[in-house]
């Protein structure tokens, strides 16, 4: 039996906006308690290149603020996936699973992967960007059609 009254697009949007504030949670931190000096000499101190800090802070700013406002969700969703990757290759591999142990275990970004590839399924769900902009298309190529 189908329901009257499809919520799947609401699931999306509620995924899209949580997974959003959270990179650009992440990004903020970064540059107001870490700053990005801070930052950079931290993924200096893991092995990583420093200026490789400011690309991920921009990803995770500008991937965040597209997720909240839904442009594009399916590629920016995977778009971000190399970034959780990293932080669990690269930061929170060695800390064990939970994320409560010390240095931070890699449960919360593997979730993380997992909410943004259920993300990249789903779409761009209710009140997008995208669904906004496609949508205005639709009704000029209808109204050319008619013209």
């Amino acid at each position: 039996m189908k329901d009257s009254f499809d919520t799947a697009p609401y699931g999306a949007l509620i995924l899209r906006n949580a997974l959003g504030i959270m990179f650009i949670a992440h990004a903020l931190l970064k540059i107001l308690v870490f700053t990005p000096a801070g930052t950079a000499g931290f993924f200096a101190s893991v092995g990583v290149p420093g200026w490789f800090a400011y690309p991920t802070i921009g990803a995770e700013l500008i991937g965040g603020a597209l997720l909240v406002v839904g442009y594009q969700t399916r590629l920016v969703s995977l778009a971000l996936v190399p970034v959780l990757i990293g932080s669990i290759l690269l930061v929170h591999g060695s800390s064990g699973w939970l994320f409560s142990n010390e240095g931070g275990g890699w449960e919360y970004p593997l979730f993380l992967i997992a909410a943004s590839f259920a993300q990249a399924a789903l779409g761009d769900g209710a009140y997008s960007l995208s669904r906004l902009l496609n949508g205005n298309r639709a009704r000029e190529v209808s109204a050319a059609a008619i013209a």
